[in-house]
Formats: structure tokens, C-alpha cells, sequence
């Protein structure tokens, strides 16, 4: 129901992407406050709450949404625990702000999506923030007016410093390319249907076991190709650039956060963020705010249930592929009309 106080939040999750959610809520978001935060290590827990005033500190995502002062939920742990604690909500009929992924897997993914419809409205917003970044907003734009015509190709580079050591190949798909994934679906309107992974010669900097960069390859409904450079370590900084392509002309969106110098040696360039969470640090900020309003309005908007059961699908998809050598089809069920 619509409210005037302000959100109670509980952030289940207090590593680095949920302790960045708790700075968010409470230095740069309206309407909303931390109530509750949950992890798995105590202390950690305890040590977050015991700064913010009104806050408590709980293991268990169950303990901290039966909490009086608790009006929603945003997700930030790790994904396999994801599935419970969206469930947990959905029991309760508590808004809930999942980051990605919405479960490790397409199966779990359709539980969710089942308790959803079962409740009869939508409850879940997917954290996919670059549906929420200016450039990809601007491109959204350009792309719906129409006046480009159909666009026949997506250009995508998706570059990072380095990868953390626990860092698997996989997850190159499923952490990494999935935001390409999603942001495909969102640009186009119209769902991936294949998907082919191609691996060059792999850098130096890369750890055993891992190929990197990869080229991965996605077919759509339309026939549009799009493709994705995922290079994980490439040693510069963290780098997000897209193109569309279309019948009547093309369209890129770069990643120019600063001026672009050129000096008395010749040399020209501007800066490279270094991590995602500065890259993307504003669509974070009107990612939560649209969250917070819209629940406060007793409405959920945003990347849906859906969405987030497609990106798995994908991802599975691209890891067989992966793996395989070879192109994979997409299996999806039907859309129900419920998210339609």
C-alpha cells in the first residue's frame, strides 16, 4: 500500500555490493532506511548495524522480514542463496530488490517466477542497473523512436582489470555477460534464441584454466547478431561500450566520464573508471530511488521476474557453449501473460 513514512529496508547480503547498497540508502536515497541488515558472519553483521541508528543485525533473512519495522527486502548475497530469501518475501508479500542473478539457474528460476504469479502481483524488482545507466537510457531512446529503423547488429565491450582469484570461466557468462545479456533483451525488445561462444588466444595475465578474452555470439527473434567481447583482464581499467547498428544509421555509446586530453608528446585519452561500482555508480543511485518510489507507491516496476528467468537461460545456454565448442539454442517456456 501506498506510504508516506519511510521505507524500513532490510539488506540481506553485507559483503562488497550489499555494504554498498547500506551507503546508498542511507546517504544518498529518499524515502527509504536500513532497519535491517543480514549475513551469515555475525560480527559483520553486528558491526554494520551497530552504526546505523534503529538498526538491527540478524543471520537469518527469515528472522530480519518477520521484523516489525521491516517494509522490503533487497537481496545482495551471493546467488545461491538467492532462491530462499526470494521465496521468504514472496511468502510474506514483502517488495524485494534482487541484485543479479535472480537464481544461479533456469529450474530456480521458475520457482520464483510460480510463488510470483501464485501471490497474483509482482513483488520483484531484478537488479539489472544498466537498464538505469544515462548512456544506455539515451540509446534506449534512439533505438525506440524508430527513426534508425530495424537494428540489424549490437556491438558490445565489456573489459575489466582483473578478476578476483575465485574468479572461474563461468563466470565470465554468468557474472560478467549476463548484463549484456539482459541489456540485449531491454535495447531490442525481443528475446536471445541462441547463443555461440568463440575463444581467441587467450592473454597472459589470465589465470590457469580460464580462456580470456572470449567472443561470445548471441542470435535474436528478429535475426539481429550481437556480440560481446568479454575480456576480464585486460590491466587498464573497467571499460562498458555498446553500438548499435541500423538500417538507417548507427549509434554508439561509449564510456566517457571526464575530459578527453591530448598533450605536447602526442599522446590522447581520457579516463578509464576502475570497477563497476564507480562506472556505474549513478545507475545504482536511480536504480534503488525508482525502487523505493515505486514501492512506496505500492507499485513494483523494473526488470522483472521474467527477466531475470531469461538471463538464466541464456547463461545456461552460453556455458554449455562455452564448454562445447559449439552454437546453443535458447530454451525458454512460454511468456505468460502475467509479465507480458
Amino acid at each position: 500500500m501506498p506510504s508516506e513514512r519511510a521505507l524500513g529496508v532490510a539488506v540481506v547480503g553485507t559483503g562488497k555490493m550489499g555494504a554498498d547498497h547500506v551507503r546508498r540508502l542511507r546517504h544518498r536515497i529518499s524515502g527509504a532506511r536500513v532497519t535491517a541488515v543480514v549475513d551469515i558472519e555475525a560480527e559483520r553483521a553486528k558491526t554494520l548495524a551497530d552504526a546505523i541508528e534503529g538498526c538491527a543485525a540478524y543471520t537469518e533473512p527469515a528472522a530480519a522480514m518477520a521484523a516489525r519495522d521491516v517494509d522490503a527486502v533487497l537481496i545482495a548475497s551471493p546467488g545461491p542463496a538467492h532462491e530462499a530469501a526470494l521465496l521468504e518475501a514472496l511468502d510474506r508479500d514483502l517488495p524485494v530488490l534482487c541484485e543479479k542473478p535472480l537464481t544461479p539457474d533456469a529450474a530456480s528460476a521458475l520457482r520464483v517466477l510460480a510463488a510470483e504469479q501464485k501471490l497474483g502481483h509482482r513483488r520483484v524488482q531484478v537488479g539489472f542497473m544498466r537498464r538505469y545507466d544515462a548512456e544506455y537510457m539515451k540509446l534506449k531512446r534512439l533505438l525506440s523512436k524508430g527513426e534508425l529503423g530495424r537494428t540489424l547488429m549490437l556491438h558490445h565491450r565489456h573489459r575489466n582489470p582483473a578478476m578476483p582469484e575465485w574468479f572461474t570461466e563461468e563466470m565470465l557468462i554468468n557474472d560478467s555477460v549476463v548484463h549484456e545479456m539482459d541489456v540485449t533483451r531491454w535495447l531490442l525488445d525481443q528475446e536471445i534464441t541462441a547463443v555461440t561462444v568463440h575463444k581467441p588466444a587467450s592473454t597472459s595475465n589470465a589465470p590457469a584454466g580460464m580462456s580470456d578474452p572470449q567472443f561470445v555470439l548471441f542470435e535474436t527473434e528478429s535475426g539481429a547478431l550481437v556480440d560481446v567481447e568479454i575480456f576480464g583482464h585486460c590491466g587498464f581499467g573497467y571499460q562498458v561500450q555498446a553500438e548499435a547498428v541500423c538500417e538507417r544509421g548507427i549509434v554508439r555509446m561509449d564510456d566517457e566520464h571526464g575530459p578527453r586530453l591530448t598533450t605536447a608528446d602526442g599522446r590522447w585519452g581520457g579516463r578509464v573508471t576502475p570497477d563497476y561500482l564507480e562506472r556505474f555508480e549513478d545507475a545504482y543511485d536511480r536504480e534503488v530511488q525508482a525502487w523505493v518510489d515505486a514501492t512506496r507507491r505500492g507499485e513494483t516496476t523494473g526488470p522483472s521476474v521474467w527477466d531475470g528467468y531469461a538471463a538464466a537461460a541464456v547463461c545456461e545456454a552460453g556455458v554449455l557453449s562455452q564448454r562445447e565448442g559449439r552454437r546453443v539454442e535458447v530454451e525458454l517456456i512460454e511468456r505468460p501473460a502475467f509479465y507480458q
